[in-house]
């Protein structure tokens, strides 16, 4: 079997989790990157995103690439230069990815496993049960993840078998919401955010790894998939799921959406809105969830 993957973002919390978990299976795998590392226990690949230059033996030695490049969403305030860094880190980056592609000719690419958001239905839809087929969003999100999925259609054409799975919100202790979640709840202060009614389509880092992988290996896996488990929860229930398992009382007020809105501005809308989304599909496709329900997620997470 092919067993050489390339990894754009491998570096990340995800990229470095994933690269772990296909390693222990047996894969070869290589990073993209900003510099070459020493450091790193995998080849590392030079690219410049900018500059729209790639060296070409990271393409021609890849049987599958993972595409999971783009600058962090929630890392700084959205001033009006941070929004063209978040949209131009993923779509040019895809577009050097389908250039490098296409110049080659000859490559044995068998897959094009891309990272998108559940963002592209917008940032709140409410209590409704969202499908990789319902409507999209119109706020800034939506439209990065439009053009996003967008640019990755073009490697599509390329003939070589691309999937893109939508993430929800990434449950991991390594970084993205957790930590910031379970911190003021460790102190005895925990609150759930806003109304704390608004949903949370979440998943286990490592059920999103498997999710890959199993994008990667199986071919009759193509087009979108939503990558969240199949229980969304509200905010308010994670919160209390935490401070259960954690052993610490809840009795703070909820914090107010003002305050929120006050501290992130624009970015406030990934807190205070919620999405119920179904991850159905890729799971009617043979997949199985280790991490179903929020508890066995949050035990395993917080142990």
């Amino acid at each position: 079997m092919s067993k050489n993957v390339l990894i754009s973002g491998g570096s990340g919390m995800l990229g470095s989790r994933l690269t772990k978990m296909l390693m222990d299976k047996g894969y070869s795998v290589s990073h993209l990157s900003r510099s070459a590392s020493s450091k790193s226990s995998v080849t590392t690949y030079v690219w410049d995103i900018q500059k729209q230059e790639i060296d070409p033996e990271a393409v021609k030695n890849a049987d599958h690439i993972i595409h999971l490049a783009g600058a962090g969403v929630a890392d700084k305030r959205w001033t009006e230069q941070r929004k063209k860094v978040i949209l131009s880190s993923r779509t040019e980056s895809t577009k050097l990815l389908h250039n490098a592609l296409s110049q080659l000719g000859e490559h044995k690419v068998k897959s094009f496993v891309s990272a998108s958001a559940i963002g592209i239905y917008g940032s709140d839809t409410g209590g409704a049960e969202v499908y990789e087929s319902s409507p999209k969003g119109d706020d800034f999100l939506a439209e990065v993840v439009k053009k996003w999925e967008a640019s990755v259609d073009e490697v599509k054409r390329l003939n070589i078998r691309t999937s893109k799975l939508r993430i929800g919100v990434v449950l991991s202790m390594e970084g993205g919401a957790l930590p910031k979640i379970v911190q003021p709840v460790k102190m005895g202060v925990g609150s759930p955010l806003g109304s704390g009614q608004q949903f949370m389509s979440w998943i286990h880092i490592d059920d999103l790894c498997r999710m890959f992988i199993y994008a990667l290996e199986n071919e009759d896996i193509e087009g979108v998939y939503n990558a969240v488990a199949p229980r969304p929860v509200t905010n308010e229930k994670l919160t209390q799921s935490a401070a259960k398992i954690l052993h610490k009382p809840l009795f703070m007020p909820n914090v107010p959406a003002f305050a929120i809105k006050l501290a992130f501005g624009e970015m406030a809308s990934i807190v205070l809105g919620g999405n119920r989304v179904s991850g159905k599909k890729i799971a009617n496709k043979g997949f199985d969830f280790q991490y179903k329900s929020i508890e066995p997620a949050l035990q395993d997470l917080l142990k």
